[in-house]
């Protein structure tokens, strides 16, 4: 038994689906020369069975129940059980073949897309990306499941046709011209079906695509009554879908019947020649059956000859869109690193706001506008090299984008307004790095408050979480989020408006909670709420993208930094815990879901 997916699927080459595919071939030429050489193995057996058939019938006549007769019935038996166990080896190596190759393609599509960043969507549609996995990395595979049956197959090809030729040289020549034609003929099919299969696959990605941004979306279209309208789009385009596989079935139901049409027109030829030949006496009525067990059995090496020249015309067309996903170049560490990180407890500077984050401090960032503050804190985790040229940051005076982006994931851990739940059990959700420590993980969720997670979802801990966690309310889903951040225990931690969907009694004990199991560790918290900064050791405040003050909450609200400051401050964060307070006998809801982008308030 093999494990897969492999722990490293390797590095390919990006220069097109040729190089792609013999890269996969070279990193399993083990197993993919013990299934060519079983395949070669089973094939070679099944050519010389009509060649020793022919030979027992002879015996038999000219010598009666002889040791000829015996000798042959033992020869057939022999290669029927060496046919019978290279087929039965050979099928298990050639599925082997086929999954590594496919887990292979999907593995680096999947690194690729973790590790693009938003350059992914940049570049190509969702439903492109959806189908390198779904259908292509399959297709690239399928062709290491048959290569083995075809290079069979031209060795089974070759060995008939010398036996044929040791019979009768008209036959042999029959053979040897014959099947060739009957390929080519069926060759010319292969580009035709090859220019449909691209164009279904285009329709295809394209009708993905639709369908996701529609159901993504779903909730605004129907506010805007635009559902109708997505509907039709997305029916005109499956119409569509179904035209070009059509076009692909029609193409292809010619190729199949002639796959049957050619060869069998190929064996009538040859039977009907070796008929004539045995009534003459050139041949014997053994090398009669002989030619028919070849004419039958050559049906087998035309039919794999085409399926294999299929799935290569399938593979390269699936190749090329896996290469075309794996070139996307990452919004962030394109370059390898340049600098060696900076010793622990260093500070990390925005140089173009000035926010400053010192060593073992738990900070506020706050901003009349929340996109500003939101994008001073997203910067501060490195997520776009090209976009933040112009605005640096650095830690410990080194520049984030000189350093080995996994020295920045593993030091700076941003967790942004908008939480990303993926479907699975909860605990795996909470616990990227797979520690198992279920302590730690219920002293998070009591940190985040999220106890009601756990009473919500069935089995608790195991049970399970569907697609973005549709499940859970607003609140619930942010405060998962906050958990699982809070988990990571990184040396810096930013948050972005970490309690913008939940209550005020929830949010004032989901901050004190935070302020001091952060307490000696740099945090940044992005929000404007005094429940909040009441709890924090600095709060540092932005206009116009540029810092204009630092100082404990209460002092920024008497002035300490000036009047100017101070109203502009109060402007800010003016409310108080009365305003969060509902009036008595309301009820109290954490499904705040409608926050803004960057996580403010509604």
């Amino acid at each position: 038994m093999r494990s897969l997916p492999l722990p490293d699927p390797g590095t390919p080459p990006l220069t097109g689906p040729v190089a792609y595919l013999w890269w996969l071939a070279r990193r399993q030429w083990g197993i993919l020369a013990v299934a060519v050489l079983l395949g070669i193995v089973l094939f070679a057996c099944q050519a010389l069975l009509p060649y020793l058939t022919g030979r027992a019938i002879d015996g038999g006549l000219e010598h009666g129940f002889g040791p000829d007769l015996w000798r042959a019935a033992g020869a057939l038996a022999a290669l029927g059980i060496v046919s019978a166990a290279a087929g039965a080896i050979g099928h298990r190596y050639d599925v082997a073949n086929w999954l590594r190759a496919a887990f292979t393609s999907s593995q680096l599509v999947g690194t690729t897309v973790a590790r693009s960043g938003h350059a992914i969507t940049a570049e190509l549609p969702t439903g492109e990306v959806v189908s390198a996995v779904a259908n292509d990395a399959l297709r690239v595979g399928e062709i290491y499941a048959i290569a083995a049956r075809f290079i069979g197959s031209l060795v089974a090809y070759g060995v008939a046709a010398v036996l044929m030729l040791r019979v009768s040289v008209s036959l042999g020549l029959v053979v040897l011209l014959g099947l060739p034609t009957v390929a080519a003929a069926l060759g010319l099919l292969v580009k035709p079906v090859q220019k449909r299969q691209v164009a279904q696959r285009e329709a295809s990605g394209r009708l993905t695509t639709l369908g996701a941004d529609t159901v993504s979306g779903l909730r605004i279209l129907r506010g805007i009554g635009g559902e109708n309208v997505f509907n039709a789009r997305y029916r005109e385009q499956s119409q569509r879908v179904r035209r070009r596989g059509e076009e692909v079935a029609v193409t292809q139901s010619w190729l199949d019947a002639l796959q049957v049409l050619l060869p069998g027109m190929f064996v009538a030829v040859l039977i009907w020649l070796g008929a004539h030949m045995a009534l003459e006496g050139t041949i014997t009525p053994g090398q009669l059956v002989a030619t028919y067990g070849y004419a039958a059995f050559l049906a087998w090496p035309v039919q794999n000859a085409t399926m294999f020249l299929q799935s290569a015309t399938r593979a390269h067309v699936g190749a090329g869109k896996v290469v075309k996903v794996l070139q996307v170049v990452p919004a962030t560490g394109a370059r390898p690193g340049t600098a060696e990180a900076p010793p622990a407890g260093s500070t990390l500077v925005d140089e173009t706001s000035g926010v400053v984050l010192e060593h073992g401090r738990v900070v506020a960032l706050v901003s009349a506008d929340p996109d500003e503050s939101a994008a001073i804190a997203t910067r501060m985790g490195r997520f776009d090299d090209e976009a933040e040229k112009d605005t640096p940051v650095r830690l410990g005076g080194v520049l984030l984008a000189d350093l080995h982006k996994e020295d920045v994931r593993t030091r700076i851990v941003v967790a942004e307004a908008t939480p990303h739940l993926f479907s699975g059990a909860l605990g795996e959700e909470l616990d990227v790095h797979g520690t198992g420590e279920e302590q730690r993980l219920l002293d998070a969720i009591a940190l985040a408050d999220a106890h009601d997670v756990l009473d919500s979802v069935p089995d608790g801990l195991a049970g399970e979480l569907p697609e973005k966690g549709r499940s859970l309310s607003g609140g619930q889903r942010q405060r998962v989020a906050l958990a699982r951040a809070l988990l990571l225990d990184p040396e810096i931690l930013v948050l972005v408006e970490p309690t913008s969907a939940v209550d005020a009694h929830t949010e004032a004990r989901i901050a004190g909670r935070l302020a001091d199991h952060r307490r000696g560790r740099t945090t940044l918290v992005v929000t404007a709420s005094p429940l909040v900064l009441d709890h924090v050791d600095e709060v540092q405040l932005v206009q116009d993208g540029r810092l204009v003050a630092r100082g404990a909450h209460a002092e920024l609200l008497d002035g300490a930094a000036g009047p100017a400051v101070a109203a502009a401050y109060r402007r800010v964060v003016g409310r108080d815990l009365d305003t969060d307070t509902p009036p008595h006998g309301v009820a109290v809801t954490d499904d705040l879901a409608d926050v803004s982008p960057a996580g403010g308030r509604p």
